[in-house]
């Protein structure tokens, strides 16, 4: 269904009273407090499991009839949450635990974004609560038009576009590598905000090559009222002058170029740095990963962190079959294999505890902090023996990837079972999809085509073509790439940004040089004072 044929709940707009929306939020608080701490499920034992109240059963789904002075809770899957609704002539009851209030009515579920907003509060609230810091944690607040005169007149003269997000990109000369990358780049939320926020103006930067004006000029044109396809023609050239690698129209692989050209935009953003970056890149892309090497011999666990930027998964296990009976993939299934334990042979590790090599050595990944963006990367082209020219071959299978991801399991928090160790709310390991990309054909002769989120609506990019697609025409697709979101982030009011701190430090030292600057000069007319004397 599009958004064009939705029909909002009449019921909703006129029944839905505020004693209503004060006991949706509270049940939605009670919900969001008890599985605030998603790693340990001990400790929720302490509070009270709903029970259904027709057949009595303890309700790992929760719905509460939202009618004043009525207390029902029951379950969904045997409708018995439906059969009191309809008994007694209550109209809304609620999912606690999603946040999804059911219409009897209607006969569905309501969509409403004042619902969403409330939901959103709940959790931030809790979040903000088991926040520990020695500075408070800045109350969140939703953003609202403050009708001052100033900010209406500044709009007056103005001529209102479309802002639609969906235009094609011309393929330049065997190009489709870079259009499907800057399609996501368009729909990555985070950057999308960043640079239409004109964080960055390429009329205002005198930097030559400047990856990041650039990226002005793409969202730029894209959210322009121009209707044509539009052709990169000034990014390709600074690519090039950047990266001679990626010069030429010879073909190239899409990972490469979305690797290349976040090292282009990191470099060039203001406040870029080698250390605790916080430039858009690293603000949307980077987390952490770590490796945990245990010696089996002594029990001794060596543990190192590295930044990412991207995960590649590789595509060698089968473990799932389609309708057909014909083995495929699953995000999940490679999410485990690249988290799971690795035996290391006897000169790859050596103990520094007991100081020998050992065959039984293991290593495992984990995710010691997730990134807002998460960006993978299926390995489907394989390279046989040391020169890359010889013996390649592309891998087409087929690989399921959800619409919603859950990152929890493979953090390190959770591997390590740390009881005493708070994971914090279980939906902020949540992550949505928004891009992906496909390569169609062979590794000498392919084409890349993608799938990108606009609002609630999915769309096809075929360089210039762009057509209208679904959630599940997207799912059925055999991705290379795929970008996932997070559902709500953690933010943190009072970090300063890197280059504040630089640029306050170095005032710092100025005045530190100045100071002794002046102490050696007022030493010197001290000491020509004693020398007359």
């Amino acid at each position: 269904m599009s958004t064009e044929d939705y029909k909002p709940c009449p019921h909703f707009i006129t029944d839905f009273t505020e004693f209503m929306e004060s006991k949706y939020k509270r049940v939605v608080s009670w919900s969001v407090s008890r599985h605030s701490n998603g790693k340990s499920p001990s400790k929720r034992r302490k509070i009270t499991v709903p029970t259904c109240g027709t057949c009595g059963i303890a309700l790992v789904r929760p719905f509460v009839c939202l009618e004043k002075g009525c207390n029902y809770s029951g379950c969904w899957a045997s409708s018995h949450i439906v059969e009191h609704l309809k008994e007694h002539g209550h109209l809304f009851g609620a999912d606690i635990n999603s946040g999804a209030v059911f219409c009897c009515a209607c006969d569905d579920v309501v969509h409403n974004h004042a619902l969403d907003r409330a939901q959103l509060e709940c959790h931030l609230r809790a979040e903000e609560k088991r926040t520990l810091a020695k500075v408070p944690r800045e109350p969140f607040k939703f953003w609202e038009p403050s009708g001052k005169a100033e900010q209406t007149t500044a709009l007056e003269g103005t001529t209102p576009i479309s802002c639609q997000g969906r235009r094609g990109l011309l393929n330049l000369g065997q190009t489709c590598y870079m259009n499907v990358i800057l399609q996501s780049f368009v729909h990555n939320p985070l950057l999308r905000n960043h640079f239409l926020g004109d964080n960055h103006n390429h009329k205002l930067c005198k930097t030559q090559d400047c990856a990041c004006c650039e990226m002005d000029k793409l969202y730029f044109e894209i959210y322009s009222d121009e209707p044509t396809p539009y052709g990169p023609v000034s990014f390709l050239a600074t690519t090039w002058r950047k990266s001679q690698e990626l010069a030429g129209y010879a073909q190239h692989d899409a990972h490469e170029f979305f690797i290349t050209s976040l090292n282009h935009i990191h470099s060039n953003c203001k406040g870029s740095t080698n250390i605790s970056c916080n430039c858009i890149v690293h603000s949307t892309f980077a987390g952490q990963l770590q490796s945990d090497v245990k010696c089996e011999r002594c029990g001794n666990v060596t543990s190192t962190v590295d930044p990412i930027l991207d995960v590649s998964l590789e595509l060698k296990e089968k473990v799932l079959r389609d309708d057909k009976g014909n083995p495929v993939l699953s995000l999940g299934a490679c999410l485990r294999k690249y988290t799971g334990p690795e035996k290391l042979g006897p000169k790859e590790y050596t103990c520094s505890k007991c100081a020998k090599g050992s065959n039984s050595a293991s290593k495992r990944l984990s995710f010691r902090k997730l990134p807002p963006v998460l960006s993978f990367q299926f390995k489907r082209f394989e390279h046989k023996g040391s020169d890359k020219s010889a013996s390649a071959k592309k891998l087409d299978s087929p690989v399921r990837i959800p619409a919603s991801l859950d990152m929890m399991p493979f953090t390190t928090m959770v591997m390590k079972d740390n009881e005493n160790e708070n994971t914090g709310l279980p939906v902020m390991y949540h992550y949505e999809l928004f891009a992906v990309i496909n390569h169609e054909g062979q590794m000498d002769n392919g084409h890349y085509t993608n799938f990108a989120r606009f609002d609630s609506q999915w769309y096809r990019f075929d360089d210039d073509k762009v057509t209208h697609a679904s959630l599940g025409s997207c799912l059925k697709s055999t991705p290379y790439m795929c970008f996932y979101a997070k559902k709500h982030l953690e933010y943190k009011p009072h970090i300063k940004p890197t280059y504040i701190r630089t640029r306050e430090s170095e005032a710092v030292r100025e005045r530190e040089l100045e100071r002794e600057k002046e102490a050696a000069r007022q030493k010197e007319l001290e000491d020509a004072l004693l020398a007359t004397v």
